[in-house]
């Protein structure tokens, strides 16, 4: 479906922007440090579920949508923002004993999954993304282009799940060694909330393309 030349060079740009610093990474840093590996590897399974959803969006045509009517930009936007601000006001709120918050983390990966997935669906720039980026990918003459869009969206998934997996992997690994510490457990706590309402003010004053 695709030329071979095509393919490598979406895949090398896919790359470079999943390398760059973003909110995606942030959630799943913060994500990691407050509740443990797993909870960070499902963060970013749950955000590029998303991912895979706009870009069937973008196939159907509502990214154009988003990218020119203000209105709904601004609903998906302001929806999004307080979503990750009460997530980041109820991390605030959580003070848990570590061996709890370890079941918990443990016991409800479907949670982790379908914070980050809603938080993924409500940013609207994910989704104008897709209609600047992946378009100039798209060729009509070699077949389908919904399908198109949805294997080079499943690309870009798959590859920033591998990525950020990595980074959860890693940056658990320096965070378990404070694990036993409870005032550095709230300092954990603190920075995920801290992260969340962050990530949730920065979406709400984000500006239309």
């Amino acid at each position: 479906m695709f030329e071979t030349t095509t393919l490598l060079t979406y895949i090398t740009a896919s790359i470079i922007i999943i390398l760059a610093p973003g909110p995606a990474q942030a959630l799943v840093i913060a994500r990691t440090i407050g509740e443990g590996r797993k909870a960070g590897i499902i963060t970013a399974i749950g955000l590029n579920t998303a991912v895979f959803v706009h870009a069937i969006g973008a196939a159907i045509g509502l990214s154009a949508i988003l990218s020119t009517s203000t209105m709904a930009f601004n609903a998906v936007k302001y929806i999004g923002a307080v979503y990750l601000i009460y997530l980041g006001i109820n991390a605030f709120k959580t003070h848990q004993d570590l061996n709890i918050v370890s079941e918990l983390s443990n016991k409800e990966p479907t949670g982790h999954f379908t914070k980050a997935f809603i938080t993924g669906v409500l940013n609207p720039k994910v989704a104008l993304f897709f209609l600047a980026f992946v378009p100039q990918f798209v060729d009509p003459r070699r077949g389908w282009v919904i399908m198109q869009f949805i294997l080079l969206g499943g690309i870009l998934a798959v590859l920033d799940i591998v990525y950020e997996s990595l980074l959860a992997v890693l940056v658990a690994k320096t965070s378990d060694w404070f694990a036993g510490n409870s005032s550095i457990h709230k300092w954990r706590q603190r920075v995920t909330g801290a992260v969340l309402m962050g990530l949730g003010v920065r979406l709400f004053f984000m500006q239309q393309i």
